[in-house]
């Protein structure tokens, strides 16, 4: 864990409540997410880290609370503290040759990630995009310029396929030797339980601290009591007690 000092260098609304929000400071940033201290708010926010480069961030959050409203509103140029360094990631390794992912919603943002790791790692990627409705959906230009095969699901039909992840990755037929899922967890629980094979995904819990110290978002797995910030987000799919 690391505490440093960013810049805004955009944070601008892309979807329905959905921003997005770039960050410049020094370093190659690297864990699963970051917490963002909000000025005024006790406690940090989460957000999965979507990208990484040398000194830049990228960043998706929703509007949500009165935190993440505040943070829509603060402008270029602002300077926000950062604790980087935090969770345990997907395991690219996992991956032989060719890599499902599938995303609901913001779950989009750290699958982004892992794609272009899984690419340049030379295997094929295919991936599933779940959205309600057309004007939440965000990052799809990106992962169709990266990913080998592609499929879009809303819940009203208002864009892709109308329904489920699931019904996307029946219409897809995808071939892979290992999945990797995040977004909401009755979704990622669905996905679980269709796919076959081994897998990962990346659970959400309320979160204090965001280093493991408070305990507050442990959960039982098959492999004990564990700490979704700590130990996680991200855990095996034969681990996860649903």
């Amino acid at each position: 864990m690391k505490k440093q000092s960013y810049t805004i260098a955009e944070n601008r609304l892309v979807a329905t409540k959905t921003y997005k929000l770039v960050l410049e400071g020094e370093g190659l940033v690297d864990g699963e997410f970051v917490n963002l201290e909000i000025p005024g708010f006790y406690l940090r926010r989460p957000i999965s880290v979507c990208d990484a480069e040398e000194g830049r961030i990228t960043l998706y959050y929703k509007t949500v609370g009165k935190g993440t409203a505040f943070l829509a509103d603060l402008p270029e140029g602002s300077k926000i503290g950062v604790l980087t360094g935090l969770g345990r990631g997907f395991d690219a390794d996992a991956c032989k040759e060719e890599a499902l992912l599938v995303a609901g919603g913001l779950g989009a943002a750290p699958l982004y990630l892992l794609a272009k790791k899984l690419k340049a790692q030379g295997k094929k990627v295919n991936v599933v995009l779940g959205f309600n409705k057309a004007d939440e959906i965000v990052l799809v230009d990106e992962y169709k310029a990266l990913c080998d095969s592609f499929e879009l699901a809303t819940l009203d039909g208002s864009a892709g396929i109308k329904g489920f992840v699931t019904d996307a990755i029946s219409a897809m037929k995808p071939n892979y030797d290992f999945f990797y899922t995040c977004g909401p967890m009755v979704m990622m629980r669905a996905v679980c339980g269709a796919l076959e094979g081994s897998g990962e995904a990346s659970l959400e819990e309320r979160m204090g601290c965001g280093a493991g110290f408070c305990y507050c978002c442990s959960i039982h797995t098959a492999a004990g009591t564990k700490r979704v910030c700590k130990d996680g987000p991200v855990f095996k799919k034969e681990d996860i007690i649903w």
